[in-house]
């Protein structure tokens, strides 16, 4: 009777081993399994699912950046004088120009507020992307229903300006003024979050000068620094 009784707790000291040796391989193969999942997501899916989440969204982006611009100009309408002060002497002529960087500034922080609205608005929707994209074979990257991917606006929208100055005429001067603007907008998706940049540049404002203007202005830019 005693060795039956050893004989049956030895079998099942064995069989218990066996289970939680079983649990530690099961474990691990879900672990390797998930590990070469991801890795093929990223290797094979992310290109093909960037390629097709970036047209939308860079459309999206540059038409939230255009509507900024083309608000921001709407609500300013003597932008010139508000940004450049030119001082002539008595015969029309230039004796220094300076940026009004207060003005410029405020101008700045307005477009990039606007921009900032506009992007969630246009972001709100997400981007779609065909189920077939995922088997990570580009000829059925089109096929079967649509995912909604999140797009989420990074508050990094950039604002800065250039001037341009080149000759018009004979003592004529023609001084252009460009607004830039730059906006970063990731995507989130199972193989990682990808950024796509838009910017834009459109022209602010110009002036033809009458009048000699020194030649130190020419190749110089003078919103260096202003922006935000």
């Amino acid at each position: 009777m005693r060795y039956r009784y050893y004989d049956t707790g030895y079998r099942y000291k064995r069989y218990k081993r066996r289970r939680v040796r079983k649990k530690y391989i099961v474990a691990a193969a879900v672990l390797l399994a998930l590990f070469l999942l991801i890795a093929w997501l990223q290797g094979n899916v992310s290109g093909i699912l960037y390629s097709l989440s970036y047209a939308a969204v860079r459309s999206a982006a540059d038409a939230a950046l255009n509507e900024a611009v083309a608000e921001t100009l709407s609500r300013n309408r003597e932008l010139y004088n508000d940004l450049v002060t030119v001082t002539e002497d008595g015969e029309g002529n230039v004796l220094s120009m300076a940026a009004n960087a207060a003005n410029a500034n405020l101008l700045a922080r307005q477009a990039v507020a606007l921009t900032a609205a506009k992007l969630n608005e246009a972001c709100e929707g997400g981007v779609q992307v065909p189920v077939g994209a995922f088997t990570g074979v580009e000829w059925l990257a089109g096929a079967g229903p649509a995912v909604t991917f999140r797009i989420i606006p990074v508050s990094r929208v950039n604002c800065s300006f250039r001037s341009d100055l080149r000759q018009a005429g004979i003592n004529q001067t023609l001084h252009s003024i460009y607004l830039e603007l730059r906006a970063a907008v990731s995507v989130v998706m199972p193989s990682g979050t990808q950024e796509i940049a838009a910017d834009t540049q459109v022209l602010l404002c110009e002036r033809v000068i009458a009048g000699k203007v020194p030649s130190v202005y020419f190749g110089s830019d003078l919103f260096g620094g202003v922006g935000t």
